[in-house]
């Protein structure tokens, strides 16, 4: 594993506000390649802290909830979710309402290239 991408990828990950999600495809940009969602996924499922890097706040990018969630599978993660707000509707996220936006993945860029 590149370890400077995947640093990239959890840098992105912590900035994803409580009580919203992102797409894989949207943390993959922010971290400098938007093809590579799937290395996004490996990454994550390698996460050695979910209280660091909240890798629960990615979804795929119909809204649904990863199927091996490392920290205890697609019901854990959705447990997560709810308790930070986040509602589902018929299995998954309400992306219109809880999917990071415009602004917010702006912001999220911007703070990236801070670093």
């Amino acid at each position: 594993m590149n370890e400077n991408l995947a640093e990239k990828i959890y840098r992105a990950v912590r900035l994803i506000p409580s009580g919203k999600v992102a797409t894989y495809s949207q943390i993959a940009a922010l971290a400098g390649n938007c093809n590579l969602r799937r290395y996004v996924g490996n990454v994550l499922h390698q996460n050695p802290d979910n209280t660091i890097t909240p890798c629960h706040r990615v979804v795929n990018a119909k809204g649904y909830c990863s199927g091996s969630f490392a920290f205890g599978g697609p019901l854990v993660q959705q447990e997560k979710l709810e308790a930070e707000g986040v509602a589902f509707t018929n299995g998954h996220v309400d992306m219109e309402r809880f999917c990071i936006n415009g602004d917010d993945f702006e912001a999220m860029s911007l703070e990236m290239k801070d670093n």
